[in-house]
């Protein structure tokens, strides 16, 4: 298991995930994501962290036939300042509830804390999202607040809990 930049194979993979409309709500999404958009996307990221304050990574297990992408892991709304970013992970639906959401936020965690030196990392989950709660409480990120009614979702409006995880 690792995490690596996007490379231009993982355009169709990376696409797929994106257009995922089950998912646009929690990414503030609204539209579709073009090939051609992604695809630039991975040709000009710098992958510094420091100029375009977000990083995305490509979680990847080896497979019988050699490295094969499950998911995505993001550092985004990085401050440089307060030593601290957002993180959020998105697993393709084939590998979830398999253990791979720890590995990749026990690397991304390992990049962030290790490499970067950052204080603190935070997410917002949707209050019923079950799984992605206990997931991110197992890392040991504790709720440290409730956003009211934050999301709306297709059944209403959806509140979100706030975790962080910091680095004493």
């Amino acid at each position: 298991m690792r995490l690596r930049a996007p490379e231009a194979e993982d355009i169709d993979f990376i696409y797929r995930l994106e257009n995922d409309q089950r998912i646009w709500v929690l990414s503030n999404t609204q539209a579709p994501v073009s090939r051609f958009a992604i695809e630039q996307y991975i040709l000009s990221a710098s992958q510094d962290i420091y100029a375009t304050r977000q990083i995305r990574m490509i979680l990847e297990k080896k497979g019988r036939q050699g490295a094969v992408p499950i998911g995505m892991v993001d550092l985004f709304d990085f401050d440089p300042q307060h030593l601290r970013a957002g993180i959020g992970i998105l697993l393709d639906d084939r590998h979830r509830q398999k253990g791979f959401g720890s590995d990749a936020l026990r690397l991304m965690i390992d990049y962030a804390f290790g490499t970067l030196h950052l204080r603190q990392l935070y997410c917002h989950i949707g209050a019923g999202n079950l799984a992605s709660k206990r997931l991110f409480d197992r890392m040991g990120f504790t709720q440290s607040g409730r956003l009211t009614d934050w999301i709306r979702t297709a059944e209403g409006w959806e509140d979100v809990v706030v975790m962080q995880l910091v680095n004493f």
